[in-house]
């Protein structure tokens, strides 16, 4: 296919969201959903229209589902506005740590006594299939900085820091594929992968976005421009900076850019302060504020703000609002192409799998977890089920095909893959509106009496 064959499609999918989409914000049923539809429709199963070989595709599929990853994470860091100390936070561990290991575990005994999967690459599926994802799993987290709610702040958090328990798995798992002798391997795994990539990726992330959110803004204020100033271009900065640097250090760059989105965060905290609202809420700024003068740049009442108020206001609402258009833009092109790959590559034991992983073994692993008070029954419940799977888990299967799987194991964790994938997406989608609702309503006297 050409270029301008994939520039059509995704223009045509774009305006069919566009002009349906008065009709459905009425049925329960997500963009993911629709998107993935689209594609089968579009696809060899459908009208073949578009006709996709995974042979020669997944190195360029690895990169853009990891941009799409990238924008995510850093948009789902600049959204977590609670201080680290915050009981959230131990949710978001907890969902991201011990239960992310023991889903790994849990689907990696299903896969080798189930199916009749080596340990290698039973391992290596699970890992892929394990972590929740930040892309697809938008609705279920938190809506703004000033949501605070324990069920979506801890998804949140999950989505951002599960790369630091899956993305080491994934690496095992293609470790132990060899055959030979593993005990120099297990150790420069547990060594490299697991107690120097984490932290490395944590620390160098979080540390640049305090750094080049602190210049950010006392460059802006001292030269009166924070108004005017490309946002757009400091978010891709920001992503592309904090993605090499750990890159560099041995870490994990999803880890990274997730924490810069945390590390900028509390700069806006700091110039705002901890007991105001978000400073994107505070300023309103007016279209194309970059190409008027600064005292027209924005809405409303400005004169009670301080001037850091200001420029942090604006600068963390242009970067939202440029992030969530490249990761909504990104999401609808790669799920499409997901239906349009999806039935030549369909594996029915996806039923089972699926089946498994989202009804028994993420409920169970969440179940497990002594939360005490900081989940009530029908959160865990929940969180149980908010296990949504998407484009994180395509770029792990892309990642491990372009590092050493052959081709038996390719064409079996590929169909493993986008079937339990595309499952996801569908039970997820149809049920993830409804569940919400009820959630919100279940909410609403609770937080009324307390008041």
């Amino acid at each position: 296919m050409s270029f301008i064959d994939w520039v059509a499609v995704l223009g045509a999918v774009l305006l069919a969201l566009a002009l349906t989409s008065s009709y459905l914000r009425w049925l329960p049923v997500t963009t993911s959903a629709v998107c993935l539809l689209l594609g089968i429709a579009i696809g060899p199963a459908g009208l073949g229209l578009l006709k996709l070989s995974l042979d020669g595709a997944s190195l360029w599929m690895e990169h853009l589902t990891e941009v799409a990853v990238l924008f995510s994470l850093f948009i789902c860091g600049l959204k977590l506005r609670l201080p680290l100390r915050d009981r959230n936070w131990r949710i978001a561990a907890g969902l991201a740590g011990p239960v992310m290991v023991l889903t790994i575990l849990g689907v990696c005994l299903l896969l080798h006594y189930g199916l009749g999967l080596g340990w290698g690459p039973a391992l290596l599926v699970g890992a892929i299939l394990a972590p929740t994802d930040p892309v697809l799993a938008a609705l279920v987290q938190v809506n703004d900085a000033r949501d605070v709610d324990s069920v979506r702040f801890g998804l949140s958090g999950e989505a951002g820091l599960n790369d630091g328990i899956a993305f080491p798995f994934v690496l095992l798992g293609l470790v132990l594929l060899p055959a030979g002798d593993l005990s120099h391997r297990w150790a420069d795994w547990a060594l490299r992968s697991l107690l120097w990539a984490v932290p490395a990726g944590l620390l160098s992330g979080y540390w640049l976005g305090r750094g080049i959110g602190r210049i950010t803004l006392s460059l802006r204020l001292r030269h009166d421009d924070s108004t005017v100033s490309p946002n757009d271009y400091l978010a891709l900065a920001l992503i592309a900076l904090a993605y090499v640097v750990a890159e560099s250090l041995g870490g994990y760059g999803f880890l990274s850019v997730f924490a810069a989105g945390l590390g900028l965060r509390q700069v806006e905290v700091r110039s705002t302060g901890a007991e105001q609202p978000p400073a994107e809420h505070l300023v309103q700024p007016v279209v194309g504020h970059q190409n008027v003068e600064p005292q027209h740049a924005v809405h409303g009442d400005t004169e009670r703000l301080e001037d850091s108020q200001v420029a942090a206001g604006i600068m963390m609402g242009d970067m939202l609002a440029f992030g969530s258009l490249v990761e909504r833009a990104l999401e609808v092109f790669l799920l499409t192409l997901l239906g349009v790959v999806l039935m030549p590559h369909w594996d029915w034991r996806a039923l089972v799998v699926g089946g498994v992983l989202f009804g028994l073994i993420r409920p169970a692993c969440v179940a497990l977890l002594p939360w005490g008070s900081l989940l009530t029954g029908h959160q865990r419940l929940l969180i149980g089920w908010f296990g949504i799977r998407g484009i994180g888990s395509l770029f792990y299967l892309f990642y491990a095909q372009n590092h050493g799987l052959n081709d038996a194991l390719t064409a079996q964790c590929t169909d493993l893959t986008l079937s339990v994938v595309a499952l996801s997406i569908l039970v997820h989608g149809v049920s993830t509106q409804p569940l919400l609702t009820r959630y919100e309503r279940h909410k609403r006297p609770t937080s009324s009496t307390g008041r």
